[in-house]
């Protein structure tokens, strides 16, 4: 066996269907394209239609094969007309990312139920969804990668945390529950948790260079995060080589959760 062949073996996803929500932007769009180069093709969820045009047009460039969903999934019947719109595009798929999110966070005290039912729908209730959706049949074909994307403020609060943290504590709690229920079939779930990433939805700390340089002197190898970042480890999850990783939130984060 050559070294190439022993590579493609751990981590190649020739032949996979991947769907990456929040696919089109920020982390979502590193991960897609991360997923694309290392085989899969990819089905990219998100809701702005332009968007989706443009990271289809960047992917099929690059000689990869995609498909695009324009969804809202902050509803159960825009969820659910999502997921029928996925699985007619390259059929059922072997590997979901959840990187779709609204970052809502007022003072605690202003936080209305809006705000509150809005980020959990995106959040916390879409991922669960698609995840009942999906993850049965990933178990009955006997191979799945269910990969979710949470946050720092799932397990410390700052900034506000408000509903946008326990939308996270919530998902990271989730991935325990899938992979209870479904990796003694094949089905490994588990979290992406990253630490400060310059992205659109960061937008409100990113304005702020003094906190922005904070940001960086926590981590250890003194840089905030950048979507790139993300490549190794969602193509490590999503292939064969991890398959006896599971339930776990893995911290992406430059050191950052640990100084």
């Amino acid at each position: 066996m050559t070294t190439s062949e022993y590579l493609a073996g751990l981590f190649s996803l020739e032949g996979r269907v991947a769907v990456v929500t929040g696919g089109s932007s920020g982390i979502g769009r590193g991960i897609t394209e991360a997923l694309a180069r290392a085989g899969a093709k990819i089905v990219i969820v998100a809701r702005d239609p332009e968007r989706l045009a443009a990271t289809a047009q960047e992917l099929a460039a690059a000689g990869a094969e995609s498909g695009r969903v324009s969804a809202d999934l902050g509803t159960r019947e825009g969820v659910a007309q999502a997921a029928e719109e996925i699985a007619a595009t390259f059929g059922e798929p072997d590997i979901l990312v959840n990187c779709a999110g609204v970052n809502l966070r007022p003072p605690l005290g202003e936080l209305g139920p809006e705000v509150w039912d809005r980020t959990m729908a995106v959040n916390l209730e879409a991922p669960f969804l698609l995840g009942q959706r999906f993850g049965p049949g990933m178990a009955e074909r006997g191979f799945g990668r269910i990969i979710h994307i949470s946050s720092q403020q799932a397990q410390r609060a700052f900034v506000n945390s408000g509903a946008y943290g326990v939308s996270k504590g919530g998902l990271e709690s989730l991935t325990r529950s899938q992979a209870e229920a479904w990796s003694p079939f094949g089905v490994t779930c588990n979290t992406l948790v990253p630490g400060f990433v310059e992205t659109a939805m960061n937008a409100h700390l990113s304005a702020d260079p003094q906190r922005v340089a904070a940001l960086a002197a926590r981590t250890f190898v003194g840089r905030n995060g950048v979507a790139a970042d993300f490549a190794g480890a969602v193509v490590f999850l999503a292939g064969n080589g991890s398959g006896y990783v599971t339930g776990q939130s893995i911290c992406v984060d430059g050191g950052f959760s640990v100084h």
